[in-house]
């Protein structure tokens, strides 16, 4: 995926866990580390909503565009 997800280094920065973070933005830690890694294939503006909010962050220290177009297909 051409986007990258730094929600690891902005928990760091803050001093929060993923389990704190989990509870605050009301998800479960599972589909927070699944986030976390990459891994999720999509996620709802409410929630990067209460993620940017609870972590007092921008949108782009979360998500950044690596510079590349990536066919789906070849995942």
């Amino acid at each position: 995926m051409a986007i990258k997800i730094h929600l690891e280094d902005v928990l760091k920065k803050r001093g929060m866990t993923s389990k704190e973070l989990s509870a605050l933005i009301g998800i479960t830690e599972a589909n927070l580390s699944i986030l976390r890694s990459g891994k999720a294939k999509g996620v709802r503006f409410s929630t990067i909503n209460k993620i940017c909010y609870h972590l007092n962050c921008d949108i782009g220290d979360i998500l950044k565009f690596e510079g590349n177009l990536e066919d789906d297909q070849d995942e």
